[in-house]
């Protein structure tokens, strides 16, 4: 019997490690995330490098439990009874351990690549095929050169067929992926933009991606993207699919939309097939026709693949973090449940530090391929390794097995009706709760009730950019160089607590806000980083010492203020940061100031100074180089003095972030993190591919009218259409912070994928569009801004900058917070 647990020297010896076995023992979990630790006891930590180096987390995986490490270097100091396995490359490691383990099972495996539509098409294709097959596949989008290792891993005796996409961003990386996933049928999704800046040519990202089948049986893909490569397919044997090509095996000749499916039609084996599908955006179309060609390829019947596609379900990629009744925060991942993506979800729910109370509310798990004993068992441990305090089971087979489960307070129910039928006794109050659960139970309608009524317009916050514009800054960080992350004005419009959690979890050094106030807010929320108080009023120090935040001081009178209440409560060596003003002229002690300042910091028992900082005032402009020097310049001789006088080193800062970028040499201790977050640079260029807007904001046509041209629209009657046409009443105004100016033709939002402008003055609560020539119906979408319309864009359509528009964006605009 094939078992998924390694002996600990059967794991040396496949991966050719060095080190000496202390403690015998077996591994059958793979973890890479010291945040994130499952089964500690049989767990095997990898040290990855990237960004970060994993080596400094390996005390902190110790603590939790883990003595099994794969490391590149053992540790300087002898740590009780755990085992270091020492290679030349972890990470080749952790491939190599999860390709022998793919090669001791035979199952068929279908691999998928592409640049877009490849963990749609897998989730499909386990929707369409799971009823007849026990089948792994990917977590999420766990398709990189560590996400396809820890997703081959999982492969079962009970497995015949595994599901599994590759995602790559250069020359070179597809060969380690096919090695680990081996796949025996291929399937090539929609090849586009994504990741060009890896390759030198469309060509070479094309030749890339085809090493993927380079063993495999049968390759499905459409005929029309490899037209141009018959001599570079490595698959002899291939089902092609296109709508413009007849000599393709799945000849796609209509298309029509018919009450919000898809009707298509199509020439297969000389004859005409039909398949309707519950989508009918082009994305979902392509997706669904690639889904059609490979169920037929399979050898399903047409009417059955008919069948099955008419019954495909909506694949939600991300969690949403959504403001609850009752003071809470609802984890909306109602769409889907299996034991990798309740990992994932759980994961997210402990991230979040803003209620003491953790909630899951979670239904039956579908098609698991275990028996539902030790299915629910598993399930039951995942719960209580993550410490939840309140556990809602719906279903008949959670039900079954409430014995396993020991959370201090639990409740079950047959069906979603009957909870929602008690929702009223459950209490649910100041506590963040996770709603996961498969579709058939339509967990929707408890999101739908737990939800906070909210204003149609929402900006939607994208975490996983965020984490990704703090790893694009942190890659262009000297070594040791520490974060401070700016989270003040409500994180630049983005939402406090969310947002802090987040970075807290990964790991900034420092967090600043503007007012003692938003420092109180993120303490009461559970954040525990150290905080800057960039502007502290003496009448709040009280609220200062008791939530440990950490004032600046900036001036002669706000020191003397500081020690005078010190000196009244006895507190000594109370951290505080010094700013000296080197040529912003906003606050700060003048260069002239910093020997008077010394004098008063020599023998001052009272405070203990955590950094020195300054800010450049043209950092990101060209024209402002030789300020810039000027300004370094006074910084250094300024903190080398006061380093002089206290006898002690300090934390430097100077480089906000376009300072960081265009002066590394500025860098010193720690930078000053703050618009770049959000995805804006203006010492980035926008199309640079490693920055990602993290914000959209969108609202909904509320009615549209036919008008005549000269027409009045708005108040004072200022705007007119030049001919007849049409107008749309959107919910948006300038209470939500689309600001006046975007008024009469000014301002331009998407509607239906086109740029149409504003009509007429901006109203408080709504404003209208010149939606003539589009069809633009009551309900439909507005995006303001987004990836594609960026706020760069709206900032200069009147005149400002991206950050007024930022946090123009007012407190009754919901925010919806993703993260996949």
């Amino acid at each position: 019997m094939l078992s998924n647990q390694y002996a600990i020297t059967e794991v040396q010896r496949i991966i050719k490690a060095g080190g000496e076995i202390i403690k015998e023992g077996t591994i059958s979990t793979l973890l890479t995330d010291s945040r994130r630790i499952n089964d500690p006891a049989e767990g095997l930590f990898f040290a990855l490098s990237g960004r970060r180096n994993g080596h400094e987390f390996i005390a902190e995986a110790y603590a939790a439990g883990v003595r099994n490490f794969v490391v590149k270097q053992g540790p300087e100091l002898k740590v009780p009874g755990a085992n270091f396995l020492i290679v030349t490359d972890v990470l080749a490691a952790l491939q190599t351990l999860a390709a022998y383990h793919r090669s001791r099972f035979n199952l068929e495996v279908i691999g998928i690549t592409g640049s877009n539509g490849k963990t749609i098409v897998k989730e499909w294709l386990y929707q369409l095929l799971c009823t007849d097959k026990n089948i792994v596949r990917n977590p999420k989008s766990y398709n990189s050169q560590i996400g396809v290792p820890l997703s081959v891993w999982q492969i079962g005796e009970k497995n015949n067929l595994g599901i599994f996409e590759a995602g790559i961003s250069t020359s070179g990386e597809m060969e380690k992926l096919e090695a680990i996933i081996k796949p025996s049928i291929g399937v090539l999704t929609h090849i586009g933009t994504a990741h060009d800046e890896g390759f030198a040519d469309r060509r070479e990202k094309v030749l890339e991606k085809l090493i993927l089948f380079k063993n495999c049986r049968l390759l499905i893909h459409n005929y029309d993207q490899l037209i141009d490569y018959p001599d570079d397919i490595p698959v002899e044997n291939r089902f092609t699919w296109s709508t413009k090509f007849k000599q393709a095996d799945l000849f796609v000749f209509s298309g029509t939309v018919i009450t919000k499916n898809f009707y298509l039609r199509a020439r297969f084996k000389g004859r005409d097939i039909e398949c309707l599908i519950p989508f009918f955006d082009e994305a979902s179309v392509e997706n669904a026709i690639t889904c059609w060609a490979a169920m037929l390829a399979l050898g399903y019947s047409a009417v059955e693949a008919d069948i099955r596609l008419e019954h495909l379900s909506a694949v939600s990629m991300r969690l949403e973090l959504k403001n609850g009744i009752n003071d809470c925060s609802v984890i909306d991942d109602s769409y889907n449940s299996d034991i990798q993506s309740l990992e994932i979800a759980l994961n997210f729910l402990t991230q979040q530090n803003q209620h003491h109370k953790k909630t899951l509310i979670l239904s039956d798990i579908f098609q698991s391929g275990l028996q539902p004993d030790v299915l629910y068992r598993q399930v039951a441990e995942m719960i209580g390794a993550k410490k939840i305090d309140k556990f809602i089971g719906v279903g008949g087979a959670l039900a079954a097995h409430r014995d396993y489960f020991s959370v201090p307070e639990q409740h079950f129910y047959e069906d979603t009706s009957t909870l929602l039928n008690n929702l009223r006794t459950l209490n649910f109050k100041d506590e963040t709760i996770l709603i996961k659960g498969s579709r058939s139970f339509e967990f929707e309608r408890i999101s739908r009730a737990l939800v906070q009524k909210a204003h149609e317009t929402v900006m939607e916050i994208n975490l996983n950019a965020l984490l990704n514009n703090l790893n694009f800054y942190r890659g262009k960080l000297k070594p040791g160089v520490k974060v401070m992350a700016m989270v003040k004005a409500f994180s630049y419009g983005s939402g406090t607590f969310e947002v802090a959690n987040i970075l807290q979890y990964n790991k900034v050094d420092y967090l600043a806000v503007a007012y003692i106030d938003e420092g109180v807010a993120l303490r009461k929320t559970g954040i525990t980083l150290p905080v800057m108080v960039l502007n502290p009023e003496a009448s709040a120090f009280d609220k200062l010492t008791e939530y440990k935040l950490e004032p600046v001081i900036y001036s002669f009178g706000l020191f003397d203020d500081y020690i005078k209440y010190a000196q009244q409560q006895n507190i000594l060596a109370y951290p505080v940061h010094l700013k000296i003003d080197t040529g912003m002229h906003r606050l700060g002690f003048e260069n002239y100031e910093v020997e008077s300042l010394c004098e008063l910091l020599e023998t001052n028992r009272y405070i203990q100074v955590k950094s020195v900082f300054s800010h450049l005032a043209g950092s990101e402009a060209r024209e402002h180089d030789a300020f810039s020097l000027k300004q370094i310049g006074n910084f250094e001789k300024a903190f080398k003095q006061i380093e002089r006088t206290l006898g002690y080193k300090v934390i430097k800062h100077l480089c906000n972030t376009s300072g960081l970028v265009r002066w590394p040499n500025a860098q010193y201790d720690m930078v000053r993190l703050g618009i770049g977050l959000y995805g804006i640079d203006a010492a980035t260029p926008a199309d640079d591919s490693g920055l990602q807007p993290i914000a959209s904001l969108k609202t909904s046509i509320s009615q549209v009218k036919k008008l005549r041209a000269g027409e009045t629209v708005s108040y004072n009657r200022s705007g007119t259409l030049a001919k007849d046409g049409k107008i749309a009443t959107v919910r948006i105004g300038y209470a939500d912070g689309y600001l006046r100016a975007f008024g009469n033709g000014v301002g331009k939002m998407q509607v239906k994928g086109k740029l149409v402008p504003t009509v007429g003055n901006i109203t408080m609560d709504m404003c209208m569009l010149d939606v003539s020539g589009i069809d633009a119906r009551e309900g439909d979408e507005v995006i303001i801004f987004d990836d594609q319309q960026r706020i760069e864009a709206l900032a200069e359509q009147i005149g400002t900058i991206p950050y007024e528009i930022l946090t123009n964006i007012s407190q009754r605009v919901k925010r919806v917070y993703f993260y996949e």
